[in-house]
């Protein structure tokens, strides 16, 4: 560990903490009051980078005024909104920490825990990654509790990563995992199962929780059908990412080669004498072929893509803008 110092005067430092913000004024001041309370008597320096997530409220502006007072705080200001997943993606392309930190900027999560998880994190060298754990989540039962709680079992099962708390914002990496991690569509839930792919060891650990009291929540219950097909795609990744023939491939053969049989059968029917033109089976027969060619040739358009992959050219999936102005 080293003395708090200013991540302005310094190259690097021993702690970025990253915190998406999206209609947060309210909030703001204590948030950055409360991560510099938790921080300053650690012994680790550190950065906070605020993203702002395009917010309609005053929050880049609270944001830019914080930043005057304090220079450990680096504001980013995304052009619009782009989601939470983008402006995570954003904080992560900033960090310029050893460890890398996030957590939701609504206050329920608490930065008192911070420097507890960067020190399990310096203790235990085989742990490349923190997860919080909200044990005694402070939530209504009703339409937030049991919900997650049936999603984190759901998530938990599919993907094989066992965790109790997906949600739980506040997680520790070592940098260096968090750049072997691109985030885009709305992945941001899944981290964990995109760090378990990277290779990651994983660590979920319980953390403060405190009910919210200033500002409105932004998850609804529409959230649910898309981490349904979010929770599809990640059981792709993670069997199939780099092998998709396997998987089209092989849908494709048990199309194409029931609808072979049945072609053949027909050829020999059709030897022999018989009528098949108008036989349903035949159509069956070439819809069978032509779909498992299809889908094979589908798996072997993926194997292509995933060169592509590989060798991925960096785009960013958003654009800054300048500070707000008066």
């Amino acid at each position: 560990m080293t003395d708090t110092t200013s991540a302005k005067d310094a190259q690097a430092c021993d702690v970025s903490i990253v915190i998406p913000v999206y209609n947060e004024e309210e909030n703001l001041p204590d948030l950055v009051a409360r991560v510099g309370e938790a921080m300053a008597p650690s012994g680790f320096s550190f950065e906070l980078i605020c993203v702002d997530d395009g917010s309609r409220d005053d929050s880049a502006r609270v944001l830019r005024d914080l930043a005057a007072g304090n220079d450990w705080l680096q504001p980013r200001y995304l052009m619009r909104n782009y989601g939470q997943t983008a402006a995570l993606q954003a904080g992560f392309d900033a960090v310029r920490g050893r460890y890398t930190v996030t957590l939701d900027g609504d206050l329920q999560n608490d930065p008192l825990d911070i420097p507890e998880l960067i020190r399990t994190l310096e203790s235990r060298p085989e742990i490349n990654m923190i997860s919080g754990w909200r044990k005694e989540r402070q939530d209504a039962a009703l339409n937030r509790k049991i919900p997650s709680m049936i999603a984190n079992r759901i998530i938990a099962k599919v993907t094989g990563v066992k965790l109790h708390d997906y949600g739980c914002a506040l997680k520790a990496y070592r940098t260096e995992l968090v750049r072997r991690i691109r985030l885009y569509g709305e992945l941001h839930r899944f981290i964990p199962v995109l760090a378990f792919e990277a290779g990651a060891r994983i660590l979920e650990v319980p953390v403060r929780h405190h009910a919210r009291t200033k500002g409105v929540s932004k998850y609804g219950i529409d959230r649910t059908f898309r981490v349904i097909l979010d929770l599809l795609l990640m059981k792709f990744m993670l069997r199939y990412l780099h092998r998709p023939l396997h998987f089209f491939g092989g849908a494709g053969l048990w199309m194409g080669v029931p609808g072979l049989l049945v072609c053949g059968y027909l050829s020999v029917l059709k030897l022999f004498g018989e009528s098949i033109g108008g036989r349903p089976l035949l159509l069956l027969g070439i819809m069978l072929v032509l779909m498992g060619a299809q889908l094979i040739g589908l798996g072997l358009l993926g194997e292509i893509l995933i060169r592509i992959y590989h060798e991925p050219e960096g785009r960013d999936q958003y654009r800054l803008r300048p500070p707000p102005q008066d």
